[in-house]
């Protein structure tokens, strides 16, 4: 009997491949890289035929080098990056680089589209707020800027249907990345006609709505052949990879509460009703019945990666940590804000950048490195802070990500939320996520409440410091009050 699961994340710097047992325990991993291209100011996009080498490439290490029957894997399942719009002609190939999550360049046709269809009547459906980085907006902007492609384009794909299709030859759109499409009802998870004609687009550019654990189709012969995966493997429809990831951290139940420490930040409150705000994400989660309120941020785990490749030298993370965990908390008056690619929520701000303030002769790189970390755990402050407004309440938090790995990051960011954070087997959330998706799928599970009991283990907890927690509520203010008197000037010399 097949008794591994196989989870696949389509990340933004790499995609990752995991096999599991249904134990959760690893059985091989591995990743691949690939290139974000950023061909203009506000611009980021991403090949979705170099997505698929890499993870037929890493599928097929997992398997050989993980010494795997491939008869042996049950089911897969695939999260993915969110807010794509892959343009793809009636044999399903790419037209054109997606834009990704990081992308702005449709700016001027959300502050448009508002005007013209109204906000309130966008947000009441859809439940997000019209902006850039969604989906739709990238879809208008093909069709306003690159009309001979959006008149070949059959379908806009996301990042998971598209690996889903390279898999099974057949097409999905999972009910999870709809969120992104503001063609989706928030409170039904269906496609709503009326604000597809208001935004003068159509249902029909998009696939048929799946359900995340639901089966789409099976590996294909040509599949299996480039990936050395059994034909007939079942594969799911997947969803986002921040609620995957949130489901791999063992977080599917009301007022459970994600954090993420990924190449990008936030946070995951699971609710059991379309809970929104504006200035935050609404999206359902990969389990039935639950949403998830979200804060996604730009500054997450890259911006300690951009600061290693920049001025580490050939000093290892740990080493660069070591280096912060010498200085105090609230890093001798150094705060800095990690807006590296404009910042997302809570203040969607294109214009924003990253600045370190309090910089003096007596400063040393340790300091900048601490508030390095420290401007990451403010933005998932700030985040949380808005989360409060709707009047939901967050207990313990469960930690997923690389960044999770980092005790002493792990604990400012205890520090500065004045919460306990769980630390689950963070580097394999999202994939683990995409695996009992699947798991649940096949039925190998009966249900979550098995799936995250057999698999899920907290590996450490750490508590809030609450002396540090009150130094950094004042340093908090201080965060909050450099981006009011920056905003201005961002904009002005953008």
């Amino acid at each position: 009997m097949a008794k591994l699961l196989l989870g696949i994340d389509i990340g933004t710097s790499a995609c990752k491949v995991a096999a599991f047992d249904t134990d959760g325990t690893v059985v091989y991993q591995a990743n691949a890289p690939y290139k974000v291209y950023y061909p203009s100011s506000g611009w980021a996009e991403q090949d979705a035929d170099e997505w698929w080498e890499a993870i037929a490439g890493a599928v097929k290490e997992v398997i050989s080098n993980g010494k795997i029957n491939a008869e042996d894997i049950a089911g897969i399942g695939v999260d993915g990056q969110s807010w794509s719009a892959i343009p793809v002609d009636k044999d399903i190939k790419p037209l054109d680089r997606t834009p990704i999550w990081m992308d702005t360049r449709a700016r001027d046709i959300c502050e448009r589209v508002k005007t013209e269809v109204g906000e309130d009547n966008i947000f009441n459906i859809a439940g997000n707020d019209f902006l850039p980085s969604y989906s739709t907006p990238k879809m208008l902007w093909f069709k306003e800027e690159k009309p001979e492609i959006y008149k070949n384009t059959y379908k806009f794909l996301q990042s998971n249907s598209y690996i889903v299709y390279k898999l099974t030859g057949e097409l999905s759109q999972d009910r999870i990345q709809g969120y992104g499409l503001h063609l989706v009802n928030m409170n039904t998870l269906d496609y709503d006609d009326m604000m597809a004609e208001t935004l003068v687009l159509s249902i029909v550019q998009v696939p048929e709505l799946f359900n995340c654990d639901e089966t789409v189709g099976t590996v294909t012969k040509e599949a299996a052949e480039k990936t050395g995966l059994k034909a007939g493997t079942p594969v799911v429809a997947g969803g986002l990879d921040a609620a995957s990831g949130t489901l791999g951290a063992g977080v599917y139940k009301t007022g459970d509460t994600q954090e993420q420490g990924g190449q990008a930040g936030g946070m995951s409150i699971c609710t059991d009703s379309a809970l929104a705000h504006k200035k935050l994400i609404l999206s359902a989660h990969v389990v039935p019945g639950k949403y998830l309120l979200q804060g996604g941020s730009v500054g997450g785990g890259g911006t300690l990666k951009w600061f290693k490749q920049e001025f580490g030298g050939e000093s290892s993370f740990d080493e660069l940590t070591a280096l912060a965990e010498k200085v105090p908390a609230g890093s001798d008056g150094v705060i800095f804000l990690p807006y590296m690619s404009g910042e997302r929520s809570p203040i969607w701000d294109p214009d924003a950048k990253g600045v370190y303030y309090g910089l003096s002769f007596d400063k040393t790189k340790g300091h900048m490195i601490r508030a390095t970390l420290e401007g990451v755990a403010y933005s998932l402050e700030h985040n949380l802070r808005t989360a409060y407004e709707t009047g939901i309440e967050v207990g313990r938090m469960n930690a997923m990500g690389g960044a999770a790995n980092s005790r002493l990051w792990t604990q400012i960011k205890a520090d500065v939320t004045g919460k306990t954070i769980q630390v689950p087997a963070s580097d394999t959330a999202s994939t683990l996520g995409a695996a009992l998706l699947a798991g649940v799928g096949c039925g190998i599970y009966k249900d979550y409440d098995e799936a995250v009991n057999s698999t899920i283990k907290i590996t450490r907890v750490q508590e809030p410091d609450m002396k540090a927690h009150e130094l950094y509520k004042k340093r908090m203010e201080l965060y909050l009050e450099l981006y009011d008197d920056l905003k201005a000037t961002f904009a002005k010399y953008n």
